[in-house]
């Protein structure tokens, strides 16, 4: 693998034909090994003269925010300067000039932005429900398995098994079992196929990684975010609400709140964030877990006005459905209010409603409070159920554009509540991980608690 991406960068140089294999927007571990490995796979079985290079579908400067995928490379021994990233190559100058050639792994779904090189798309990988609208008229591989690297596992096993090398070997194993939350039957994220491609790697090369130590690394460097920025940490696992010309953003940051807070410049950083996007305010919502392997989660709300920080605070504290039974803590500064959250169950995925009630109430919006009966006569009741409806098409995609396609990208490394042959594959941040490992630990201390 690491020869072979060495060759890649030499490609770009040349003015010739390129068969690109690009990764879904989200960039997780399995869209980025899905696409290294399968451009491995058709390289080395292409004629001499087709020149197939992977492209990670982000800028270079976001791979810090992928801490498991940086674990990773690091652990495979790839170093990261033979990768290449989407703003290291001009995809549309390529296509204009007849040059360009696509294979879609993991997503089927090419962005407004991108819409142009549909006309370049030659295959489809994917491991979701096939949009069939948006889907480009080629050759569509698509099977709902846990991981798409499953699906490359498969191809390359079937179709050349003799070019699998340990270093390729090794990515799709820690892939598929990260994406499938270590294979647990529990959880159902692994289905038949997964386990059979995981049990093949490990035949052919016995001397990978136990899938227990592969996954707990690989966990824990997801959510390790002691190297980033503050900047970096916001972004690293954020959602954007906008309402009536109301911007905020909803960060989840996994650590203590109080060693967040301590962090030196942390005011004149948040104000720079929130300048530099538009933001009229932060959410920050932070989960870690105690010594008792308990998930404790904190809430900040930063906002330097007055009026819609009130609003926002006002919403969320009173909330009674569902109740956050929110401390306040004192506060470091008079633009931020920061809680402690006695309701753990609440996730960013049920605040998301309160946001939005808490933006249709603000005054500044020209809106009647939602606690209100509006010119209409919506009572409480009415208004509740309006808003539930409304999170409920909000979680899908916060911070898509309208005129995009519904189906949003893959996020970083999506987890599962249920068999994914139920319903396809639901879509769940990373903060849900949260909720699974700590199911999985309370599962596990009451099995040593009988012994």
């Amino acid at each position: 693998m690491e020869c072979y991406l060495q060759g890649c960068r030499a490609a770009l140089q040349a003015s010739r034909p390129l068969h690109v294999v690009l990764g879904n927007e989200a960039c997780d571990l399995d869209s980025m090994v899905s696409a290294l490995a399968l451009a491995f796979y058709l390289s080395k079985t292409a004629e001499a003269e087709e020149v197939f290079v992977p492209v990670l579908n982000i800028k270079r400067s976001e791979l810090p925010l992928r801490g498991d995928s940086v674990f990773f490379l690091q652990k495979i021994h790839i170093p990261e300067s033979l990768l290449i990233f989407r703003d290291e190559i001009d995809l549309h100058a390529l296509h204009q000039a007849g040059r360009l050639t696509l294979v879609l792994v993991d997503h089927h779904v090419l962005p407004r932005s991108d819409a142009a090189l549909e006309e370049a798309v030659v295959e489809v990988l994917d491991h979701r429900p096939i949009e069939q609208r948006h889907c480009p008229p080629c050759q569509v591989t698509a099977e709902l398995v846990g991981s798409c690297a499953t699906l490359v596992a498969e191809r390359i096993l079937q179709g050349a098994p003799e070019i699998l090398d340990r270093q390729t070997a090794a990515l799709l194993h820690g892939t598929i079992i990260l994406d499938c939350v270590n294979m647990d039957l529990k959880i159902g994220k692994a289905t038949p196929k997964d386990h059979k491609y995981v049990e093949k790697l490990e035949a052919l090369f016995p001397d990978l990684p136990q899938r227990s130590d592969i996954f707990e690394s690989l966990q824990k460097a997801k959510f390790d975010v002691s190297g980033l920025t503050t900047e970096q940490m916001l972004r690293k696992d954020q959602k954007t609400l906008s309402r009536q010309g109301t911007k905020v953003a909803i960060s989840a940051i996994y650590m203590d709140l109080e060693a967040f807070l301590q962090r030196p410049g942390l005011m004149e950083e948040l104000h720079a964030f929130c300048q530099a996007l538009s933001y009229d305010a932060l959410v920050a919502m932070t989960i870690f877990f105690n010594s008792h392997n308990e998930p404790v989660r904190q809430l900040a709300v930063f906002c330097p006005h007055t009026v819609l920080r009130m609003t926002i605070c006002g919403v969320l504290e009173r909330s009674h459905s569902p109740s956050l039974k929110l401390t306040p803590v004192p506060s470091i500064h008079p633009s931020l209010q920061a809680y402690h959250q006695g309701n753990t169950q609440v996730s960013r995925k049920k605040l998301l409603p309160l946001l939005q009630e808490a933006l249709s109430a603000n005054p500044d919006s020209g809106r009647v409070p939602l606690g209100q009966p509006e010119a209409g006569g919506m009572s409480r009741e009415q208004a509740d159920k309006e808003l539930d409806r409304a999170g409920n098409s909000l979680v899908s995609g916060l911070s898509q554009d309208e005129e995009e396609p519904a189906l949003p990208p893959t996020p970083m490394n999506s987890l599962v509540d249920e068999c994914p042959l139920d319903q396809g594959l639901p879509k769940l941040s990373a903060e849900a991980v949260f909720e699974k490992c700590r199911q999985i630990s309370l599962s596990r201390s009451a099995s040593l608690a009988k012994k």
